[in-house]
């Protein structure tokens, strides 16, 4: 089932979802292979790097709402537990700072794993991390 489900979402992508995946496919980010709509466990993950276990969500409008933020957060702690590491940006922030956004990700492919996995909020722009 959740393959299908990851099949129909990676015909229909999102715009930012194809922004992003212009950025990302064929190895461009320093030699790592992303997969797009890659089921993991009970969850489809939006970008999946599994040499470093890495895992970007973007997140639109309909993660705004209580709701939908406790869903996410249940959903990173599931990822976590399992060893994953989880990136979240908003849609807009890949349209507006999209070499930030980048330079995120490359960090988080870089960063040696730690025993627990990590779930990463990039920071604002003009508070990057040194």
């Amino acid at each position: 089932m959740a393959n299908e489900f990851a099949r129909t979402l990676r015909k229909n992508p999102s715009e930012t979802e194809r922004k992003l995946w212009i950025l990302l496919r064929h190895k461009q980010l320093d030699g790592y292979r992303f997969r797009r709509q890659q089921p993991i466990g009970p969850y489809v993950a939006d970008f999946f790097c599994a040499s470093s276990k890495l895992i970007i969500e973007l997140d639109g409008d309909q993660h705004g709402s209580d709701e939908a933020t406790a869903k996410d957060a249940v959903r990173t702690v599931w990822l976590q537990r399992n060893g994953y590491c989880v990136l979240r940006f908003a849609n807009h922030e890949v349209f507006k700072e999209a070499p930030r956004v980048l330079e995120a990700i490359w960090r988080a492919l870089n960063t040696p794993p730690t025993r627990t996995a990590r779930a990463v909020r990039p920071p604002p722009q003009g508070g990057r991390q040194k």
